[in-house]
């Protein structure tokens, strides 16, 4: 066991968590002034129901000993056996460290698809949803990719959650809007985010915390750490860049909103990446990234689904997009993984399985998921209280006295 490694994941994990309520700010700040808190509670609620779930069930069937190459087996349920020991697949720290490493993981994710259904989901079915979500979807999709499951055994490639966190939330976060319908008046009033600085606040604390979500999944505080550091500050650099641009000169101004948007879609294209690319194409893939994120976007009003915050555009398009470029632009230089540009062609095809798989087993196990919870307790608010807002009609409060 390494005290240095011990150390730097210990925080690593400590920033990961912080994640979560920077999403709250970010997500809060984009709803209306009506749906703040209840925006700001499906994130910040998942700290303590997520952490519960994954240390009862969640890390055993993600971390298990493979069955099948789908599940993880029980041996590690109500955490049995995970202690302050190294584990036999990772010798450096300890067991419960990188347990609680992955937890941080476990409650961000359901916390994004909260996005697609902001301000019309019942507070009890997002509850239920969320705990069916992380133990049908989340942990399968954690054991095929980090756990010994059958995409690890192809050699798909996804450092910190491309798969596993970005695209298996989008695709949830689609099937949520198609299940929920569109929000009452959309495409007849505006939505307009009622505090943007609290989104930028957010979006910073989101780039913060990202270094422990990507570097951190280095398990060691070493060149690779570095390296999936360094790339993942210059890809969401350059998806600023590339994102603003793209706006400037599709709308002819520049938003504050953009560049934070742009940040946070630079960070989930480099997710599957960071420990697998240079810091050169980590550019490349922001300035592509974040551009093609924007125009992720536009594609709801051109499909007409009701994506309130954006998933789908920006996690969906974005972690999909990095996926697919880790296996371009993979190097031997930075880790054992080779993609097409250094004579791995195989690589990108193996990354498009990938992608695919997730996206069907994500989206239809969620679909059936939202489903199942809509006829045990009903998903969605009555009009009466979306229109007077979630916060008193579901929370019995409000985020400003004003």
């Amino acid at each position: 066991m390494n005290a240095a490694d011990t150390a730097f994941i210990l925080v690593c994990s400590a920033l990961v968590m912080f994640m979560t309520p920077g999403l709250a700010l970010f997500y809060g700040g984009l709803v209306r002034a009506r749906n703040v808190l209840s925006t700001t509670m499906h994130s910040f609620i998942l700290l303590g129901v997520a952490s519960v779930v994954w240390a009862v069930i969640g890390y055993t069937l993600a971390f298990g000993p493979d069955i099948g190459g789908v599940i993880g087996g029980l041996d590690f349920a109500f955490l049995n056996g995970v202690g302050m020991e190294p584990s036999e697949s990772v010798t450096n720290i300890p067991h419960l460290l990188f347990m609680v490493f992955q937890c941080m993981f476990a409650v961000i994710t359901p916390a994004l698809i909260s996005g697609a259904y902001a301000e019309r989901i019942r507070f009890r079915a997002m509850l239920l949803f969320s705990v069916l979500w992380l133990v049908v979807v989340y942990a399968p999709m954690a054991h095929w990719v980090w756990g010994g499951g059958w995409m690890f055994g192809i050699g798909a490639l996804d450092f910190a959650g491309g798969a596993v966190v970005h695209m298996s939330s989008a695709a949830a976060a689609l099937a949520a809007a198609h299940v929920l319908g569109r929000r009452h008046g959309y495409g007849r009033e505006p939505f307009v985010p009622h505090n943007l600085p609290m989104t930028v606040l957010g979006a910073g604390i989101l780039w913060f915390g990202w270094f422990g979500f990507n570097a951190g999944s280095a398990l060691a505080a070493n060149g690779l750490a570095a390296n999936a550091f360094v790339t993942t500050h210059l890809c969401a650099a350059a998806a600023v860049i590339s994102w603003v641009a793209a706006e400037w000169l599709h709308t002819g101004k520049p938003t504050t909103l953009g560049a934070a948007s742009g940040a946070v879609a630079g960070l989930v294209v480099i997710t599957p990446a960071a420990g697998f690319v240079a810091p050169m194409p980590a550019i490349i893939m922001g300035l592509i990234g974040g551009a093609l994120c924007y125009g992720g976007v536009l594609m709801k009003h051109v499909f007409k689904y009701d994506d309130a915050l954006d998933v789908v555009g920006v996690h969906g398009v974005g972690g999909t997009f990095g996926a697919l470029a880790t296996g371009i632009f993979a190097s031997s230089a930075v880790n054992t993984a080779t993609g097409l540009l250094y004579g791995n062609p195989s690589q990108l095809w193996i990354q498009f399985i990938s992608v695919v798989a997730t996206w069907l087993f994500c989206y239809v196990a969620s679909r059936i998921l939202f489903h199942v919870v809509d006829a045990l307790v009903g998903l969605r608010a009555d009009t009466e209280s979306e229109v007077a807002g979630l916060d008193v009609s579901e929370h019995n409060e409000a985020g400003y006295q004003l």
